[in-house]
């Protein structure tokens, strides 16, 4: 695919993103200072989990140049675009695997342990035993004291605490009708987004491998949306610190440490 029409698409997709996550761009940040504070090293190897087109991974290359990124994720047509947009960009690399498969990570042929694992607004999709599976396979290639990352929109369980729950939700809604109260109409949607990727001809393959792949059918994005099915997975697979990093209501980045 032509450079600058997959570059395009990818400003579309970023757009349709902080369209529902105004702080998008604030969150990025903050979870690339914990990885910058926290890996170790100037060059660290870092996982992205459910990278789409890379723009998390991007970012943190921009941060970090000497950084290593193995961008992970199983949708044909967000890689096609990172690859044709970013393929170029010293010391990234995408990795076509989905979390959901047993042994996914030592099919990313990895030369050592990795220093951290990222992800933004996208291991909600997995469901429970598949979300235990996911942080119990990141577990085996973190080195000891690495960093799981994950920024994304969890909820505290209304069934255990419905005032926080609930406030969370209120201050989220808010805090976005304020931020994109200027904003003027909005144009086009996740849903939207998807529906003119899907029909552009230069995105017929791999939009037809995606479909061979039922994504779409796959995809209910909201199977883990409480932050205690998140902890509770972590302290399964032996991470051994789990707590909240940065907070906007429910929008969070959830850190864990591996043991040292």
């Amino acid at each position: 695919m032509d450079r600058d029409r997959a570059v395009e698409w990818i400003g579309r997709w970023d757009a349709q993103q902080e369209w529902f996550m105004p702080d998008r761009e604030e969150r990025f940040t903050v979870l690339i200072d914990a990885v910058e504070a926290g890996a170790g090293r100037d060059d660290p190897l870092v996982l992205d989990l459910g990278c789409g087109p890379g723009s998390l991974a991007v970012r943190l290359l921009g941060r970090m140049p000497a950084a290593r990124v193995v961008a992970i994720d199983s949708d044909p047509l967000l890689l096609a675009l990172g690859r044709a947009a970013h393929g170029g960009l010293a010391g990234l690399r995408f990795a076509d695997q989905d979390l959901r498969q047993a042994g996914w990570t030592g099919r990313l042929g990895l030369d050592r342990a990795a220093d951290a694992a990222v992800s933004t607004t996208a291991l909600h999709w997995l469901d429970g035993a598949e979300l235990r599976a996911t942080y119990a396979e990141l577990a085996t290639v973190l080195r000891p004291g690495g960093l799981l990352l994950d920024g994304d929109h969890l909820r505290e369980d209304p069934a255990a605490v419905p005032t926080l729950a609930g406030l969370g939700d209120a201050i989220s809604e808010r805090g976005t009708r304020r931020r994109l109260g200027g904003r003027g109409v909005h144009v086009e949607d996740w849903k939207a987004w998807w529906a003119a990727a899907t029909t552009d001809p230069e995105l017929a393959g791999p939009a037809a491998e995606r479909q061979r792949r039922r994504l779409s059918e796959d995809h209910h994005g909201s199977e883990t949306v409480l932050l205690v099915q998140h902890v509770a997975a972590l302290r399964a697979a032996g991470f051994a610190e789990i707590g909240t990093l940065w907070q906007y209501g429910e929008n969070r980045i959830l850190c864990a440490v591996t043991p040292t």
